[in-house]
């Protein structure tokens, strides 16, 4: 098996050297007139400032964090209530280094995709200029940076950590530590870039009547900044995670079977990323936009080229391998299903579909309309993703029971590795939304012909629909992950002398349901409020340099960005600590007071509806935003029409809702879970009493 491990470190070091060359390749490319590196250089700054704020905020939470593994974990907690514990200091430095190596990988990932993203933007609006199918491949090879860049660093930290320590709980640490990360970037980045985007809009777009983008609006490069920083900094952060802990939770089930064929089912989840690894760099040669000009079309076909290659890599695999055929079907419906939910995200949230032609039509009705029309389609778009799951889960858990070699459970989590397993091209599709967005306003705001603003919108409606997909197919994946780790947290448990009985019929573990149910819609709550919070001083910040110099308007003066790019990044890491404190201390503190078995009825109310509330929300922002964009292409009035203002006020609902509390509920069910199954020894030992 360590030669898997070392072929594993070695695909992860092809994947960051690919991603490397594709980041040089980028920056060869023409970066346009001075007025736009000026324009791109305003974005760059702001960007790189609200990181690094945050990253010396995460590096004191990582310190504290990892001081208190480290602390914990010195201690054997199987021997208490023997009158004897012993102390090895070394185990819990293991697991705090372990903790601290994966957020730095997390954080590192998601630096190198925004490096390049801010480079990217702007040689994409130059690309552009010369030919749609140029601009497209700029802004795809940026956005592969961060994708060939995540899963490189994954899977060498993961291989690395098991080579050295042979102990996939250590693993269970460096996923922890990445989840913490991904957690606190992404609603950070979501919080700042949806402040931005929502003053922005109300102010320029609906009071005073100037176009997206414009120059003029004093909000204009913090909303460009935080889409670097939300919707690619933290989105790389949280497929990272959940990447990791998908891998982790299948790896921990592995090693609690029995027999002399543990070792080799607990390394199989790391060979699958490796496979997925080299199908994602081969399936991304087959990305281009072919003559009909559809950058969505190309995206798709990316996507299942790079199924195919790696079920053909997989199905090799395991006859080749000897490995049970249920870990074949168990993939391979993972695989299929995260396709299946991916295009039928597309089909809720793209302008060539029913749901966004029927929301863009309603809206000359009137806002309410508007509203009312895409939160239905959002509750509608439940139905597939959440059939799909149960199917993923079924289909595997039971085919794998029915081999008398592995685990149903096992079998779902293997399900969750394989629909995360070309993680690398679909985080390249997720991140070229983000560039392609900036570089639409970078067009505008530079003067740009009126042609390169119509093309950039194509790249960018496509952008949309593809972060759409994305975010459907990580939220499921997050649901399989977790229903992997919840039972990994059991079998942690009952290996320390406790019977975990998670019954209906239990008072506690109703009590635990209700706690766990509440904490996503609260966190939701919480993160826009945040937003709503924000916008409101930065709308009255814009106001005031609308108000005190008319020459703004008049395209005179130029307006102080600086202070509404401060006002983001401040509100945005003063909102975090309580969501914060919510996704790490309410499974504790519900494991320490009301026990193993609430805990586990907390874990499964927090998934029932953490990922109903994350598709809600993420398809039905997805929808209103498409739906305005729909109207602004001259549709039913278009641009100033009554219709218009509607589909603005509904973009502006759906914007906190796609990129702040939906993307993130993925995350924190899963850094619930996974603090659970970390802190699992200690709540076991606390009541053993």
């Amino acid at each position: 098996m360590n030669v898997w491990l070392i072929v594993g470190i070695v695909s992860g070091v092809i994947s960051v050297g690919a991603a490397l060359y594709l980041y040089f390749w980028v920056m060869r490319q023409d970066a346009g007139s001075e007025r736009a590196q000026e324009v791109a250089g305003w974005i760059r700054e702001g960007a790189a400032s609200y990181l690094k704020r945050l990253y010396i905020a995460l590096t004191l939470v990582a310190v504290v964090l990892g001081f208190i593994i480290a602390i914990v974990f010195s201690f054997d907690l199987t021997q208490l209530g023997t009158g004897s514990v012993d102390i090895t200091p070394t185990n819990g430095v293991i697991m705090a280094a372990a903790f601290i190596f994966g957020a730095l990988s997390s954080a590192v990932a998601g630096y190198m995709g925004m490096a390049v993203a801010v480079q990217a933007n702007v040689r994409s609006a130059v690309a552009v200029s010369e030919s749609l199918n140029k601009g497209f491949r700029v802004a795809f090879y940026a956005g592969a940076v961060m994708g060939l860049a995540m899963v490189g660093l994954a899977i060498i930290g993961m291989c690395s950590i098991f080579l050295l320590t042979g102990n996939p709980e250590v693993i269970l640490g460096f996923s922890f530590g990445a989840s913490t990360l991904a957690l606190l970037a992404k609603a950070g980045g979501g919080i700042y870039t949806k402040t931005a985007d929502i003053a922005a809009d109300l102010v320029g777009k609906i009071e005073v009547g100037i176009p997206e983008d414009d120059p003029r609006n004093p909000a204009v490069v913090a909303d460009n900044v935080g889409d670097n920083v939300g919707d690619v900094a933290g989105m790389g952060a949280d497929i990272f995670d959940s990447y990791v802990a998908s891998t982790v939770a299948a790896m921990l089930l592995g090693a609690a079977m029995a027999g002399p064929d543990n070792l080799k089912y607990t390394v199989f989840p790391l060979i699958l990323c490796t496979l997925g690894i080299f199908a994602s760099l081969l399936g991304i040669q087959f990305v281009r936009v072919g003559k009909d000009g559809k950058p969505g079309t190309a995206l798709n076909f990316g996507t299942i080229i790079t199924c195919v290659i790696f079920g053909v890599m997989v199905i090799a695999l395991v006859l080749l391998g000897g490995y049970d055929m249920s870990t074949l079907w168990s993939t391979l419906v993972g695989l299929i299903v995260g396709v299946v939910v991916g295009f039928t995200t597309e089909y809720f949230t793209s302008e060539d579909f029913k749901p966004v032609q029927e929301t863009a039509r309603v809206s000359s009705s009137g806002a309410a309309i508007t509203i009312i029309t895409g939160f239905s389609y959002g509750l509608l778009s439940i139905f597939p993703s959440i059939i799909g799951i149960v199917i993923a889960t079924l289909v595997s858990f039971y085919i794998s029971e029915a081999s008398g070699v592995v685990s149903g459970i096992y079998g779902i989590g293997i399900s969750a590795v394989g629909m995360l397993s070309i993680s690398g091209m679909i985080v390249s599709s997720d991140a070229y939304g983000p560039i392609v967005d900036n570089a639409r306003g970078i067009a505008e705001m530079a003067g740009m012909d009126h042609s390169v603003i119509v093309k950039a919108d194509i790249l960018d409606s496509a952008g949309n629909t593809a972060k759409a997909i994305t975010k459907g197919f990580s939220i499921s994946a997050a649901a399989l992950t977790v229903l992997a780790l919840f039972a990994a947290y059991a079998e942690i448990i009952e290996a320390r002398g406790i019977s975990v009985e998670i019954s209906l019929r239990s008072p506690l573990v109703i009590a635990g349901v209700l706690l766990g149910a509440m904490t996503p819609p609260i966190f939701s709550a919480l993160t826009m409020l945040s937003v709503t919070h924000n916008a409101f001083d930065m709308i009255e910040e814009i106001r005031r340099q609308f108000k005190a110099e008319p020459g703004i308007l008049l395209g005179t003066v130029v307006p102080d960005y600086k202070t509404c790019v401060s006002l983001a990044a401040h509100g945005a890491l003063s909102s975090l600590v309580i969501p914060a404190f919510l996704a790490v201390g309410a499974p504790l503190l519900v494991g320490f007071v009301l026990g193993p078995d609430a805990l586990g009825g907390f874990l499964g109310g927090a998934i029932f509806t953490g990922v109903i509330f994350a598709l809600l929300m993420s398809n039905a922002g997805g929808l209103w935003d498409n739906a305005k964009k729909f109207i602004e292409t001259g549709q039913y009035g278009g641009v100033g029409s009554e219709a218009h203002k509607a589909g603005v006020i509904g973009d502006t609902v759906g914007d906190p809702f796609k990129d702040t509390a939906g993307p993130s509920l993925n995350t924190l069910i899963t850094v619930m879970s996974l603090v659970s199954s970390l802190f699992a020894p200690v709540i076991a030992a606390f009541h053993i009493f």
